[in-house]
C-alpha cells in the first residue's frame, strides 16, 4: 500500500506536453511542457507575448491546442471546451474579475448552481472559514473592492471543487496589505492540496509565495525549477533573448539628440492618473522617448491620459509651454500632439471606407479638406504623398483599408496622426501584429519623424524595439517610473531588469 501511494503521489497533478499552437502563421507555442504537483505553487513569469495567456487558454478549454496533450491526475484529458476543464477541476482566476455588479455576492458566487440555496450558502460558508474570509453575501459586486471581488473568484472556484487554480496577475491592483493576505489564503489552499499556476510579472513575489518557478521565452518553457535554486538576477537573465549578451547595444550609428540646446516640447510634472502615479519627465523636438514596462505597468493609461481620453487627478502636461492638463482629445489635437493607437482594428481604421478617408480624416474637423462636401483632390493629394513617402503597397487609393496587409494598414494610421503636422506623435505599439518587413519600412518612418523634428513619444512591449529607436528610455513599474536610461545606457539587461522591478529607484 505504501509503495502504491507513493507512486500515486509522485503524479502530478496536471501535466502538459509538447504544447503546440499557431494563428496562422504567427507561431505562439512551440512545444510547451508543464506540470504542477498537489499543493505545489508554479510561478509562471515571462516577458509581454511569450505565450503564458494563450497556454492558460489551452488549458480552460477556451482555445483548443494544434498537438500535444494534457493530463490530470497521470490520465489524458479533453479540454475542449471551458466547462469540460472546469469539470476537471480547474478554475481560472482572471486578472481583472468578471463579476456581475448589479448582483449580490452570493448571486455571483453561486451563478450556474442548481439545488437548495440554503445547502449551497452552508458550503459558501464552510469554505469562507476555512479561508478565514469575512464577506456581507448580500453586498453588490459593485461595491466590492478588487481584491475583494479576486476573493468572490476564488470562492467560485471552490465552489465547483478546483483542485487547479490558475491567477493571473491577481496582484497587480491590490495594495501591500492586500497582496498579504491574498498570500495568507494561497498558503491555506496550498496546504490542503490545491495545486496553483500563478503568473506574474513581480519577481519579489515569485520568492514569496511560490515553490517552482517556470519562465516562458517565445513560445517555449525555456528554464524551470525549485524557487530556491534561483535569484533575482538569474531570473531576469532567463528571461532575455539568447543573444542578448552578445549584442552590442548602442553602438550603431545614431545621432543623440543634444538636449542642452534644446526646450522640452513637452514636460509631464508629478502627473497621476488612473492606473499611474506623479509620472514626470521632458520630450524634446527630434527625440524619441521609449517607455517599456510590462503588460499593466501602467503605461498606456499614462499616454492615454496626457492625449485627453482619461481623467487627470493631480499634475500637469505642458506643450510648449502651454498648458493642456484636462483638455479635450479634440483641443489635444489641435494644439498639436497625435496618437496612434496600440490597436488599429478597434480604435485606427474606419474599415469600410477607402485609404485615402482614413489617411486624411484627421484634418475633417480642421477644415483643411472640408467638414463634410471634402476636397476629394486635396485628399488625394496628401494620401498619395504618404503613400510614396512610405512605401505603402496599394493598388488605387480608393480601395477599402481592409484590402491591406497589416503592415501596410499601419503605414495608414501613422500617415493618418502625421497629417495634422504634429509637434508630438505617441506610438502605442508601432509594430504590433505586423511582419518583419513591414516593422522594418515602419523603423524607417519614426526615424523620418525624428529627422524631421517631430518629437515620439513611444510605448512598446518590444525592449528590442526601444534599443534599437531610443535616444532615451524610461521604464513604468506598478505605475511609477522607476528607471530612466539615457542612449549609451540603454541595453535589454538593463531595461528587462528595470521593467521586472529589478533596479533603484529612479530619483526625481
Amino acid at each position: 500500500m505504501a509503495a502504491n501511494t507513493n507512486t500515486q503521489a509522485s503524479v502530478p497533478r496536471l501535466q502538459v506536453r509538447d504544447i503546440r499552437k499557431a494563428f496562422g502563421q504567427n507561431v505562439v507555442l512551440r512545444g510547451i511542457d508543464l506540470s504542477v504537483s498537489a499543493g505545489e505553487v508554479v510561478a509562471l513569469i515571462g516577458g509581454n507575448g511569450a505565450g503564458k495567456s494563450t497556454l492558460m487558454k489551452i488549458i480552460m478549454g477556451i482555445y483548443s491546442c494544434d498537438s500535444g496533450e494534457i493530463l490530470i491526475d497521470g490520465a489524458p484529458a479533453r479540454l475542449g471546451k471551458p466547462a469540460a476543464a472546469l469539470a476537471a477541476g480547474i478554475y481560472l482566476v482572471p486578472q481583472e474579475p468578471l463579476l456581475f455588479p448589479n448582483m449580490t455576492v452570493l448571486e455571483n458566487i453561486l451563478m450556474g448552481f442548481a439545488g437548495n440555496e440554503a445547502e449551497l450558502k452552508k458550503r459558501v460558508a464552510q469554505h469562507m472559514k476555512e479561508l478565514g474570509v469575512d464577506l456581507n453575501l448580500q453586498r453588490k459586486a459593485n461595491t466590492l473592492s478588487i481584491a475583494e471581488q479576486q476573493l468572490v473568484e476564488l470562492l467560485r472556484g471552490l465552489m465547483r471543487d478546483a483542485r487547479i487554480l490558475i491567477l493571473d496577475e491577481p496582484t497587480s491592483a491590490l495594495t501591500f496589505g492586500e497582496v498579504q493576505a491574498l498570500f495568507r489564503v494561497m498558503r491555506d489552499l496550498k496546504s490542503k492540496g490545491i495545486s496553483m499556476i500563478y503568473i506574474t510579472h513581480r519577481l519579489n513575489e515569485v520568492f514569496e509565495i511560490a515553490t517552482s518557478v517556470a519562465i516562458m521565452r517565445d513560445g517555449l518553457i525555456t528554464l524551470e525549477g525549485p524557487v530556491e535554486s534561483f535569484t533575482k538576477e538569474m531570473l531576469i537573465q532567463g528571461l532575455l533573448p539568447k543573444d542578448a549578451q552578445a549584442q552590442k547595444q548602442g553602438e550603431q550609428a545614431y545621432e543623440p539628440v543634444r538636449y542642452e540646446a534644446l526646450k522640452p516640447v513637452l514636460e509631464v510634472r508629478s502627473f497621476s492618473g488612473y492606473g499611474f502615479t506623479d509620472v514626470s519627465f521632458d520630450l524634446y523636438p527630434g527625440e524619441i522617448l521609449g517607455i517599456a514596462g510590462v503588460v499593466g505597468a501602467g503605461r498606456t493609461e499614462l499616454i492615454s491620459t496626457i492625449f485627453g481620453r482619461d481623467k487627470t487627478l493631480s499634475g500637469k502636461v505642458l506643450l510648449d509651454g502651454k498648458d493642456i492638463t484636462g483638455m479635450s482629445t479634440k483641443q489635444i489635437l489641435k494644439e498639436g500632439i497625435n496618437f496612434v493607437p496600440e490597436d488599429r482594428h478597434a480604435h485606427g481604421l474606419f474599415k469600410i471606407r477607402s485609404i485615402s478617408s482614413n489617411t486624411t480624416s484627421a484634418l475633417l474637423s480642421g477644415g483643411e479638406i472640408g467638414k463634410v462636401n471634402m476636397n476629394r483632390r486635396r485628399q488625394r493629394e496628401i494620401s498619395k504623398k504618404y503613400v510614396d513617402d512610405f512605401r505603402t503597397k496599394i493598388v488605387s487609393l480608393e480601395d477599402l483599408i481592409g484590402s491591406l496587409s497589416g503592415g501596410n494598414q499601419q503605414k495608414v494610421v501613422i500617415a493618418r496622426s502625421l497629417s495634422t503636422k504634429p509637434k508630438v506623435v505617441i506610438l502605442d505599439e508601432p509594430t504590433r501584429g505586423i511582419d518583419a518587413a513591414a516593422r522594418s519600412d515602419v523603423y524607417g518612418i519614426i526615424r523620418q519623424l525624428k529627422e524631421a523634428g517631430v518629437a515620439v513619444l513611444m510605448v512598446s512591449s518590444d525592449i528590442e524595439e526601444v534599443v534599437e529607436l531610443a535616444d532615451r528610455a524610461i521604464t513604468v513599474f506598478q505605475g511609477r517610473i522607476n528607471g530612466e536610461f539615457s542612449r549609451g545606457e540603454i541595453t535589454q539587461d538593463v531595461l528587462t531588469s528595470a521593467s521586472f522591478g529589478i533596479a533603484q529607484e529612479r530619483t526625481v
